[in-house]
């Protein structure tokens, strides 16, 4: 019972991380297409911060995605890809650990 217990509250806590991930990624590019789009606000040290995290987090996981797709026409097709694979190992894995 105490097994069964531990593994549903490692699998949660694993789908939450891979939740929050993904919603960083997706915070990341729209910042990124709000700023291509000219929509910088004066310099600030807090969006400097924030923008320093997001791509500190999120580069790293996207940047290999990136070898495997080409750009085309100016269109980044990695976080796409991205996302699609943090959902399909968070449905993989979660599974696996509750049925174990």
């Amino acid at each position: 019972m105490i097994l069964a217990s531990t593994r549903t509250q490692l699998a949660d806590y694993l789908s939450t991380v891979i939740y929050v991930y993904t919603l960083l990624i997706i915070l990341y590019i729209v910042i990124q297409l709000l700023l291509a789009a000219g929509l910088r606000p004066p310099y600030s040290r807090t969006l400097d911060a924030v923008l320093s995290f997001l791509r500190d987090v999120c580069e790293p996981f996207l940047r290999i995605f990136r070898r495997l797709l080409p750009t085309f026409g100016g269109f980044d097709f990695s976080p796409i890809l991205a996302i699609l694979t943090l959902a399909i190992l968070n449905s993989i894995i979660v599974q696996g650990i509750v049925h174990g």
